[in-house]
């Protein structure tokens, strides 16, 4: 059988596609940069933002609400307000008040803004809320239901929840990313598979079920994204999957370390502000060691691969990754990748457990996690170490030496955290 032709057949190809890319997200910052400027130069501006959290911080014997706002112009910013009322699924009209100190980074990402509340404007009605007190419902303890939102609707995880999970080491597994999509599109497909075999050997045998279900399932994902409202990983992982899906209709090679960078492009120009995701970039890195680990392990059994090498893999090449910018370390991180593959049965159950309102089965579970004392130590990875890994990385995609140098490297990484971890502990 010949090999699928690659995405990049000649030679420059590639090379002038960066090329172009980088001119039009040059453009694109350029026109980002002049409506910032014309932002901060404004003494005040008004808008409508739909508040996506809101949390209660005490300083110094005074009291007020942290609100974290989402507006309808795409800024996403935190303000504060000493009104004693509940901001919880609501939309409100305020007044903020911009200045020199928000930085074109804190634009592009989300900065702190002084603010008058004009008025709240509250949705009862709204569909995503209805879900959210579904799944309250359904759970006795306000921390249970938060991860279980979070899992489901992308909503802002409780703060001491978000410690926890940090320190179990499953925060990409709490954040909607590939993984959560993968799964929702399996079980799509499991539920319509049947009846369209059924309705096409009687009516449509000359239809290609693989197009007419992947049409339906994107559609339905693609709702789903929009619905939860657009998480980074989450759209990064859509993209991926809708574009994947169209390589394997035209038959064009799949698993490549271009089609990622060319799906990465796309996004960028797309939506310029994800270059300043960290959530959106830690995706990205694991998507390229998952490629990684498939490109060196061709010939592997499918279930070492699958069950031992893509987890613990993972897990022990993004870390150097992820404590550039998240520290916390703990000695229950080393469960990360079982808890990772124990991830994907428990999901799609506790879908249909919730949908028949049997949600907490798996409360006293989840309850002992969340709850679970640790020692913990701050790890941060120094830029240059960084820099010097991202390097090995990259030469990995060509060599296979330096994908065992990079290995070799991230497992000395790993066990060095583990050592002064121990050390700690017993000491």
């Amino acid at each position: 059988m010949l090999p699928p032709p690659k995405l990049y057949e000649f030679r420059g190809e590639l090379r002038y596609t960066i090329y172009i890319f980088l001119l039009l997200l040059l453009a694109e910052l350029l026109i980002s940069y002049n409506s910032y400027r014309e932002f901060i130069s404004k003494p005040f501006y008004f808008t409508n933002a739909y508040v996506t959290d809101s949390y209660m911080k005490h300083k110094k014997g005074y009291s007020y609400i942290v609100l974290k706002l989402k507006s309808d112009d795409g800024l996403e910013f935190f303000t504060t307000t000493s009104k004693k009322k509940s901001f919880k699924d609501s939309k409100v009209r305020l007044e903020i008040f911009p200045n020199k100190s928000i930085t074109f980074y804190e634009y592009m990402s989300s900065f702190y803004v002084k603010s008058k509340i004009k008025s709240i404007i509250k949705e009862p009605d709204d569909l995503k809320s209805s879900f959210v007190d579904k799944i309250y419902s359904e759970h006795n303890e306000s921390k249970i239901s938060s991860f279980f939102s979070a899992i489901f609707l992308a909503t802002p995880l409780d703060k001491e929840v978000r410690k926890q999970v940090s320190k179990l080491g499953v925060s990409h597994l709490i954040a909607l990313s590939g993984l959560h999509l993968g799964l929702l599109w399996i079980a799509i497909y499991t539920v319509l598979l049947y009846p369209y075999k059924f309705l096409q050997q009687r009516y449509f045998p000359y239809r290609y079920m693989r197009f007419d279900l992947g049409v339906v399932i994107l559609l339905s994902l693609g709702y789903y994204l929009y619905f939860v409202d657009y998480p980074p990983s989450l759209l990064r992982a859509y993209f991926m999957l809708l574009f994947s899906w169209l390589a394997l209709i035209v038959g064009i090679e799949l698993l490549s370390f271009e089609f990622i960078l060319s799906v990465v492009m796309f996004l960028l120009i797309l939506i310029p502000k994800l270059l300043f995701s960290i959530a959106f970039w830690l995706s990205v890195f694991g998507v390229f060691y998952i490629f990684l680990i498939l490109e060196y392990n061709k010939k592997s059994n499918y279930r070492l691969l699958s069950l031992v090498l893509l987890p613990l893999g993972v897990y022990l090449l993004i870390q150097p990754v992820v404590h550039t910018i998240f520290t916390t370390t703990t000695i229950y991180q080393l469960l990360s990748p079982i808890l990772s593959l124990l991830f994907t049965p428990f999901y799609i159950v506790s879908i249909l457990l919730h949908i028949i309102g049997l949600g907490d089965l798996f409360d006293s579970a989840i309850g002992y996690l969340l709850h679970l004392k640790m020692e913990e130590i701050d790890v941060k990875t120094p830029i240059w170490f960084l820099i010097l890994y991202i390097y090995l990385s990259y030469k990995a995609i060509k060599y296979e030496r330096y994908f065992y140098i990079l290995v070799g490297t991230a497992i000395l990484y790993n066990l060095i955290n583990i050592i002064i971890l121990l050390t700690k502990c017993i000491f």
